[in-house]
């Protein structure tokens, strides 16, 4: 157990004496994680606040069940207990609204506008329940539960919204797992060109440690340890840019986005959680550069 210790804090020394050595290749290599989870990052953001920004349109969709005019209150009562049973309701609001006036005014001229006042003035109005689900998907199901029950009149949904919504959503999210693994491939293969050129001056040294009976691995290992830092480095970088850039947005348009009902992410949700999958991202990248750059430097 010393023995490995012994050797990990050789390895850890190493590769801090080559960042050191090599100061500006390394603070290259960490510009180049840093540029690429940065713009991985802003995506991310956007991406998350579009879902955000739609959760808040879904809860303001809604189920419009209108009542006959001649209802029973026995049949009145077992349609609420129906609405209120049915899982995703949220919320139940009993309105009255003028019984077809809106298809109606699309039919009227707009030249015609006396007649149309005095239609809304004379149209019967009738009472409906206005339903407030949790999810898009729970409209069909909700529905099919009330549909054909004794005194309502007609049922009214706006179902093809979230459909476009969702294509929109999913297309976005495609649209981030190809970014993302473009970016990676791109900033793999910049960070190994980077590490190609700190190992170059140290050729000679990998050679007679190859010839003395090291390891590829044992080789390996310090220049695997200079790119954990670089990677922790870059992505905490990003981390911190991406953060008080936000911030400052959040504060500037937030106080419009209440107006429209509309939220979107807190900035503290980049220190908690993307934090976490940044730095791991960014030490993978620069572990697999790191790899990949001293590969050719052990082929004798």
């Amino acid at each position: 157990m010393i023995m490995r210790n012994n050797v990990l804090n050789l390895f850890l020394k190493d590769a801090l004496k080559s960042f050191r050595r090599n100061y500006i290749i390394s603070t290259s290599s960490i510009a180049t994680v840093m540029s690429t989870l940065f713009i991985l990052g802003i995506f991310l953001i956007f991406l998350l606040n579009v879902k955000s920004a739609l959760i808040g349109i879904y809860s303001q969709f809604e189920i419009q069940v209108t009542l006959m005019d001649d209802i029973k209150i026995t049949d009145q009562q077992n349609i609420y207990n129906k609405i209120k049973a049915a899982k995703g309701v949220t919320d139940i609001t009993f309105g009255n609204k003028k019984q077809s006036s809106e298809n109606v005014k699309k039919k009227l001229d707009n030249r015609n506008k006396s007649l149309l006042a005095d239609f809304e003035n004379d149209t019967p109005v009738s009472a409906s329940y206005i339903i407030k689900v949790n999810r898009s998907e729970d409209i069909p199901k909700i529905i099919s539960q009330t549909n054909g029950l004794q005194g309502i009149n007609e049922i009214n949904s706006k179902q093809s919204i979230p459909k476009k919504i969702f294509v929109i959503v999913k297309t976005l999210q495609w649209i981030g797992v190809v970014l993302f693994l473009i970016l990676m491939v791109a900033s793999s293969f910049l960070i190994k060109n980077t590490i190609k050129l700190a190992i170059y001056p140290r050729r000679n040294e990998i050679i007679i440690m190859q010839y003395v009976g090291a390891t590829d691995w044992f080789i390996r290992w310090p220049f695997i340890f200079e790119g954990i830092i670089i990677g922790f480095l870059g992505a905490v970088s990003a981390v911190i840019v991406i953060y008080f850039l936000y911030s400052f947005v959040y504060r500037k348009v937030t106080p419009y986005l209440v107006m429209m009902s509309i939220s979107f992410i807190d900035p503290s949700f980049i220190l908690t959680t993307i934090s976490w999958s940044f730095i791991l991202i960014g030490i993978i990248m620069s572990v697999i550069g790191s790899i990949l750059g001293i590969r050719k430097f052990l082929i004798v």
